[in-house]
């Protein structure tokens, strides 16, 4: 979805912050435009190929990287605690699952 064009549509004084997906950024143009100057910096917690991080990243004093955290708070963990239990209790009663996904 991000990728050189959409990059050069940035200003230069841009931050990029991706917290989504991994292959939502084109990483190698994202590279370059960092690189480049084309953007200010960046921040990631999800890369193309996870879990390997492009050297070139983790050496660019413009990056900030973080593992992937989306999921890594207390809410969210028993919220998906109870919607596995709810999907289960929904099957096992043969009504439809609440959460499909």
């Amino acid at each position: 979805m991000i990728e050189a064009q959409a990059l050069s549509a940035l200003r230069p004084h841009a931050v990029l912050v991706n917290i989504a997906r991994g292959d939502v950024i084109d990483e190698a143009a994202l590279i370059a435009a960092l690189s480049a100057g084309q953007i200010a910096g960046a921040g990631l917690d999800v890369y193309e190929n996870e879990p390997l991080v492009p050297q070139s990243l983790k050496d660019m004093q413009n990056v900030t990287l973080l593992p992937h955290m989306g999921t890594s708070t207390l809410e969210v963990r028993l919220d998906m605690g109870v919607m596995a239990v709810a999907n289960l209790t929904a099957l096992a009663n043969g009504h439809d699952l609440p959460n499909q996904v």
